[in-house]
């Protein structure tokens, strides 16, 4: 091999000499973004935490001394509001409240723990459009309107659009109370609380309301109270929303449930469980208005008792046959009299907590099926394109992109896994942890792949121009004594400076260094920040629908234009491609195309259409493999042929010993011309010369002989098979180490 090479290989087995140990700076620059991005900069402080949680128990336990007081009839400093007799004549024109059924007729469902979602309908009390001016309830709402101070609506309502919002999404939880009643135990109470997040179609965040309320089991009814978040809700102050036949009920579930928080409370202080809540980090937007929650299920022609028998069953499933359960939905109304908003609240559709829970864990296995299908077809085509030839064809892009799609995909099953409660949280974690491994993997490969092509793009190495030697003409110096002293000045050249010592570079200087110079270090610092964005985008629920459907969209293209721009087909095997497109497809699929998908997101028609634009690039790389890789581009558009390796060559000189076109630069063995291929005539004196060229010149072309060398850009000169073997391992020249056009 030549002296110029600067790093030792097997020429005998065509392999690369064992690589100096990777550096471990990428790896530890990935950790440590990923430590952050998990960490997500916050550190709670314990010390404060105590503090308020301390705070919190006592403030809880004046408030129960007193509402027991007050239950009990006891002098007391709570007494509970009266509410605005305006407010259920104007709630009543919107909702029909239902009545006690029949219990061998009909029944409710009584638990309502779940996830619900519907649909809004906005009305401004303080200013009625034509239609709304018409409507019978128009004198009910002048007269509930009445106490409120127009002039601090606008203050109130905050930056919150509300005549945008058109979708409600509502967490609930179901807490039954047992009551003791002369004897008798009186389940007909329940105590709710939870989140409703009212979505604006313009906008990616959601102005969220906590609520807590009554839910009476007998009517199917619920009274709530909502607050934006920040806001305390005195849990105490709901009775005075129920009727008045279960308000003494209600009182006292809400006695039992305040002590029952202040044990939970007790028992978390005591264990020294002092995480930070959720909502101090809760950046959406935030409004002054108090509104009232009145909302009524639908009822069903279940009997009671095989209702009560459906909902144990899916509590705690045992395989019994139970009947078909029927549909959860309500219908209700949110008002708030102090910003004069009214909103119906229509279709809304429940799913309780434990059935939603067996479909995530199904929805888990079937994904990590999925992701365990991907990563065979994945391992599949990484060993059939391992070669640099093979790495050569293929486009990083492609890898980058997926590995982009599955850190998406990780970041989401994670989410829904901390989301999720109990067993299915630990099944979700499986797809998580395919569609990771799936990242590292085509990362790596993306990586592999611009290390062998980043000399392509190279620009050739200048040479050094050559100046001509420039004469300096001495300077006329004095005769005699002053010739003496030019000469030995002449002669004895003042010394070079001494360099400065170099200075020792920072660690942020190092470190900028090293991401610019060291592709690995550059890639992974990338794909770091990368994971950050989208795990923050993904966390806040506001990740652009338009991002994902970019990156199926255009996951095959970057192949299509490498192909096309290399004029090379990809070596992408068919089964990798449609296998891969549809373990894509299947996720956007799912969540954007189902309307009964786990996390109850609209379907968009438009998903279908990515589908098929991603199987018509599909097509196109199958037909690349036949019909050429410019297929479809005119004439004009096409790209310049790809260079020859075997140009015309000189025959060598038929009286030479050598008979050869040269020596091999990877083996130093000649390059031996097959006799056979040289066609000699006779001359006018009887000895045989080569046949003259078309120019009249005495050498003719050798044109048969191309399988036997091949010659570089750069002039170097090979043998095809050792050309052949080498380009497997790298695509530069063994000698100059510029980089080499496809064989």
């Amino acid at each position: 091999m030549n002296a110029n090479t600067d790093e030792p290989r097997d020429l005998e087995n065509a392999t690369d000499s064992p690589r100096r140990q990777s550096n471990s700076i990428p790896s530890f620059l990935f950790i440590t973004f990923v430590l952050f991005m998990l960490a997500n900069g916050r550190g709670g402080d314990v010390s404060l935490v105590r503090y308020q949680l301390v705070n919190g128990l006592n403030s809880f336990n004046h408030q129960l001394s007193n509402y027991t007081a007050w239950l009990n009839g006891t002098s007391s400093n709570f007494s509970l509001p009266v509410e605005d007799p305006n407010t259920m004549p104007l709630v009543q024109a919107f909702l029909d409240f239902g009545p006690e059924l029949d219990p061998s007729q009909g029944s409710y469902y009584s638990n309502m723990t779940g996830f619900w979602h519907g649909d809004l309908q906005f009305h401004n009390l303080t200013s009625l459009n034509a239609s709304e001016a018409a409507s019978p309830w128009r004198h009910l709402s002048e007269q509930f309107i009445l106490p409120t101070n127009l002039s601090a609506i606008p203050e109130l309502l905050g930056p919150w659009n509300w005549t945008r919002s058109n979708k409600l999404a509502v967490s609930v939880g179901d807490k039954l109370i047992s009551l003791e009643h002369d004897g008798a135990t009186n389940k007909n109470i329940a105590v709710i609380h939870g989140r409703l997040d009212l979505s604006d179609p313009e906008r990616s965040d959601e102005l969220r309301l906590d609520f807590e309320g009554i839910h009476v089991l007998s009517t199917g009814t619920i009274y709530a109270t909502a607050e934006s978040g920040g806001r305390t809700i005195d849990i105490r102050d709901l009775p005075a929303l129920v009727p008045e036949r279960f308000r003494n009920d209600s009182a006292r579930a809400v006695e039992t449930e305040l002590k029952a928080r202040i044990d939970k409370l007790k028992e978390k202080i005591d264990a020294g469980s002092f995480d930070q809540e959720t909502s101090d980090a809760d950046d959406s937007p935030k409004t002054k208005c108090s509104f009232r929650l009145y909302a009524q299920l639908n009822a069903t022609t279940i009997p009671k008792a095989m209702m009560d028998e459906l909902e144990k069953e899916i509590d705690e499933p045992t395989g019994i046959t139970t009947v078909r359960a029927p549909e959860m939905a309500l219908e209700g109304v949110l008002l708030s009299q102090s910003c004069g908003i009214l909103y119906e609240i229509k279709h809304v559709i429940g799913v309780q907590s434990r059935r939603l829970h067996r479909r995530i864990t199904t929805y888990s296995g079937v994904s990590a099926l999925v992701n365990l299908a991907l990563l065979a077809l994945f391992r599949r085509q990484a060993a059939q394109s391992s070669t640099a030839s093979g790495l050569s064809r293929v486009s990083r892009y492609t890898f980058l992109i997926q590995s982009l799609i599955d850190a998406i995909s990780f970041i989401g099953h994670v989410t829904l896994g901390i989301l999720a409660e109990g067993r299915s949280s630990l099944s979700a974690l499986a797809p998580a942890g395919l569609a990771c491994l799936l990242f590292v993997y085509e990362a790596q490969m993306a990586n592999l792949i611009g290390q062998i092509q980043a000399p392509e793009d190279a620009p050739a190495p200048a040479q050094p121009p050559r100046h001509p030697a420039v004469v300096t003409a001495p300077e006329t110096l004095p005769a005699q004594d002053g010739s003496a002293q030019g000469e030995a000045e002449q002669s004895n050249p003042p010394p070079p400076p001494t360099p400065a010592a170099p200075t020792r570079p920072t660690y942020l200087q190092f470190l900028w260094t090293h991401i610019r110079t060291d592709p690995a270090a550059r890639l992974w610092t990338l794909m770091s920040l990368t994971l950050i964005v989208v795990f923050r985008i993904v966390i806040a629920l506001s990740l652009p629908l338009f991002f994902i459907g970019s990156l199926y969209s255009s996951m095959w293209l970057m192949q299509i234009y490498r192909s096309a721009r290399r004029t090379r087909s990809s070596g992408l095997s068919t089964e990798y491609m449609v296998g891969t497109t549809l373990g894509r497809l299947y996720f956007v699929f799912y969540f954007l195309g189902c309307p009964k998908n786990i996390l109850d997101v609209e379907p968009r028609q438009w998903i279908y259409a990515v589908g098929l634009f991603m199987f018509a690039q599909v097509f196109v790389i199958m037909l690349q493999e036949r019909l050429g890789p410019a297929f479809f581009l005119p004439r004009r558009l096409s790209p310049t042929q790809t260079y020859d390796y075997h140009p015309p060559m000189p025959l060598p000189d038929p009286e030479a010993p050598d008979q050869s076109l040269g020596d091999c630069a990877i083996c130093m063995d000649a390059i031996l011309v097959d006799p056979s291929l040289r066609r000699r005539s006779k001359s006018s004196d009887s000895k045989e010369r080569p046949a003259l060229g078309r120019a009249g010149g005495i050498l003719e072309k050798v044109g048969g002989a191309k399988k036997t060398y091949s010659l570089a850009p750069c002039h170097h000169l090979f043998h095809t098979e050792c050309l052949e073997r080498w380009l497997a391992i790298k695509n530069i020249c063994p000698q100059c180490r510029r980089p080499l056009p496809p064989l």
